[in-house]
């Protein structure tokens, strides 16, 4: 799969000693009823290359990563890759956008192609309890 992001989306983050465990890892409290979406494209949807991908988010406000502040955090998409662990650090395999953006455009080859956000905190690490949206499924002509 070939995929490419227009603009700048931060991959990577802040690290972590690869000492600690989940256990010890910080885990910023969401707040009740947070919740991350596509407002575009939706489930189902048949596209075409460069796509557009908008990210919706409700009861939580963006911020960049390393910038700790209340009720809010950064998205993260993950493109054709099954729901990350949720009491990790998100990996970099997944695309990041600690630099606060709220949607980017994606080089997809002709297909079927799933899409989930998840929100990360200040540290790239997802929420307790974790915001996800659902995944949706696109084709992209």
């Amino acid at each position: 799969m070939s995929v490419w992001l227009k603009g700048s989306a931060l991959l990577g983050g802040v690290a972590l000693t690869a000492s600690l465990l989940a256990s010890e890892l910080p885990r910023t409290v969401a707040p009740e009823g947070a919740e991350v979406y596509f407002i575009s494209p939706a489930d189902g949807d048949t596209v075409t290359s460069p796509v557009l991908v908008r990210f919706g988010l409700k009861g939580m406000g963006v911020a960049p990563a390393g910038v700790q502040m209340p009720n809010t955090g950064h998205h993260h998409l993950a493109v054709n890759h099954e729901t990350p662990s949720l009491d990790q650090p998100i990996s970099n395999d997944i695309l990041h956008f600690g630099g606060g953006q709220t949607e980017t455009t994606l080089e997809l080859e002709p297909g079927e192609h799933t899409l989930q956000l998840i929100l990360g905190d200040y540290l790239h690490i997802p929420h307790d309890p974790a915001i996800l949206s659902e995944t949706i499924t696109i084709t992209v002509e």
